[in-house]
């Protein structure tokens, strides 16, 4: 990380079919070695397996209330004072946000082994969209322990 200036932010293209950003920055995360086109696959027919699963219209939507229950509010990051290390409790920026629970999903759906990465992907959708899965119980888990380390809010910077 450079401590010279902050990095200049890169506008994202909007994926092909649903001329979001959102799904563009979705398929940046699943894609691996540079294939585009597999990764617009396996998220393309995610997206029809939780429409067809959920039946509530718009994949997008039901994309972004996934996202909203996964997004997690507060993280703990270690601070060193004197010598000892102490877990302070941060807001975290809606960037961050989104990109922790996409990186959560996807992790979650790879980890997901003998089903393909479409299914996979669709299932962690749909878990987080009613709330329940891995995914919302890691974001629970962050927020139990920014909640735990809040005698060390004052140490935030």
């Amino acid at each position: 990380m450079s401590r010279r200036r902050q990095a200049i932010k890169r506008p994202l293209i909007p994926d092909p079919r649903y001329n979001s950003t959102l799904v563009a920055n979705l398929i940046n995360l699943i894609m691996e070695r540079g294939k585009r086109t597999v990764a617009q696959k396996i998220v393309y027919s995610a997206f029809q397996r939780v429409s067809e699963k959920l039946e509530k219209g718009d994949p997008v939507d039901l994309v972004m209330g996934a996202l909203e229950n996964t997004r997690p509010k507060l993280e703990v990051k270690s601070r060193r004072v004197g010598g000892a290390t102490y877990q302070v409790p941060v807001e975290v920026s809606f960037e961050r946000q989104q990109a922790l629970a996409f990186r959560w999903m996807v992790n979650a759906a790879r980890g997901r082994k003998g089903v393909p990465m479409n299914e996979a992907l669709a299932d962690e959708i749909i878990d987080a969209f009613n709330n329940t899965g891995g995914v919302v119980k890691k974001k629970e888990e962050m927020h139990r322990m920014a909640q735990s380390n809040r005698a060390f809010a004052h140490l935030r910077w």
